[in-house]
């Protein structure tokens, strides 16, 4: 089952962001957690994937963070 979403866009002076907001069943399904960081790998105009970390990645990244507070 696919779950449409819009892209949004805000524009600046001097830059542009886009967002995409994962529906709330996808993140679930997916268990992700606040703060986790994916990358996105674009495969051509009409496809690009989501690639998770791996738990260590994460891990080690926290542990970094919280050492040099």
């Amino acid at each position: 089952m696919g779950f449409p979403t819009k892209i949004q866009l805000i524009k600046r002076k001097a830059s542009e962001q886009w967002y995409i907001n994962f529906p709330s069943a996808v993140a679930q399904a997916m268990e992700f957690e606040k703060g986790e960081v994916v990358e996105w790998i674009v495969k051509d105009k009409h496809l690009m994937t989501l690639k998770r970390r791996h738990s260590g990645e994460q891990e080690e990244k926290k542990n970094f963070t919280k050492e040099h507070s």
